[in-house]
């Protein structure tokens, strides 16, 4: 049986991560307009009359070899500890303790910085600047 304990990050761990975040954060919102694009595509050509099946039968493998991608380069983040919220906004969160307290340093896209955190159940919406 393996324990597996959970990591905490300082805030500093957490900053000298955000490069990598940043470089998987673009790599996911970059994969998820290829998927879209690709999944109107298939709706198009479900819509022909008769649709080709081996078109068909492409697109759809495609789509699920970006989607098993997308879900490697999330699990990559996740096996180093980092929680991916929002890839839309570019939302992560970093466990970490502060004054005792367990909470999640929160980075969002466009931030140069991690300078918030909140508590495990306040998200996004409960964000602290860090002192």
């Amino acid at each position: 049986m393996v324990l597996l304990t959970k990591k905490y990050f300082t805030r500093d761990e957490a900053n000298q991560l955000l490069p990598y975040v940043r470089e998987e954060l673009a790599f996911l919102q970059e994969a998820k307009r290829r998927f879209y694009k690709l999944y109107q595509e298939r709706e198009q050509i479900r819509r022909k009359q008769p649709a080709s099946e081996k078109e068909l039968f492409d697109v759809e493998c495609r789509l699920e070899f970006m989607e098993m991608e997308a879900q490697m380069h999330i699990s990559s983040l996740i096996g180093k500890g980092i929680q991916v919220k929002d890839i839309d906004i570019g939302l992560f969160d970093f466990p970490a303790i502060i004054d005792g307290e367990e909470v999640l340093l929160c980075w969002r896209a466009g931030e140069d910085s991690i300078t918030y955190y909140h508590g495990l159940h306040d998200g996004f919406s409960g964000r602290k600047r860090i002192d």
